[in-house]
This record gives structure tokens, sequence and C-alpha cells, in this order.
């Protein structure tokens, strides 16, 4: 005989899940905040700034922006290998690396 579905149980704990992932990309979004120095900047400013980013139309810019975050991260994660005894990962999470955190558009 089948076994019946528990869709009740198998939603929670899709929602579960949502819900956790949800909450490690805020943190990496904080995280990111931080090691970019922009938590020195008053949350008007931060704000100002992303909005700004988000509402630009050129592509160019975009582009130049991507390259120097890409660097970023290189950088960090070479400085990161040398501290943890060279794992490969640097023992750093990278904020935005979670493929499952979809396409970087706020829920």
């Amino acid at each position: 005989m089948r076994k019946v579905r528990d869709y009740d149980a198998e939603l929670k704990a899709l929602e579960s899940r949502a819900k956790a992932i949800k909450a490690r990309r805020i943190e990496q979004l904080g995280q990111l905040v931080t090691a970019t120095g922009a938590d020195a900047l008053d949350m008007e400013t931060l704000a100002g700034a992303l909005l700004d980013a988000v509402a630009m139309k050129d592509a160019e810019a975009k582009e130049a922006w991507r390259a120097k975050g890409a660097a970023f991260f290189q950088r960090r994660g070479r400085k990161g290998s040398r501290t943890a005894g060279g794992n490969g990962d640097g023992g750093n999470a990278q904020p935005g690396a979670d493929p499952a955190s979809g396409s970087g558009a706020a829920s």
C-alpha cells in the first residue's frame, strides 16, 4: 500500500527552509556592509547610495562596480586562505555567494 504524503508537514518544512535562507541572506548583507566599511555611513546616506545604484541605467558604470566588487572578494579570499591555513575556502562567508538566495532582488 502506498504511503500517504503529509503535504502540511512538507509545506511547513519548505517555509522553514525559506525563512532560514532569508535570515542567512540578511546576515550576509550585514556582513557585506561591515566588510566594506559602509557601516561608518549613517543609514540615510547608505540607503541613498544604494537607491542610486539600483536606479542607475549606465551599464558601463555597473560593470565597473561589479569588477571592483569581484576584486574585493578575491582579495578577501586570498587574505583568508593565508590566515586559515590554506583550506581553500578562506573560512570567510562571502555575502551573495549563496545560489539559493535568488537573483539578488529584495523580498
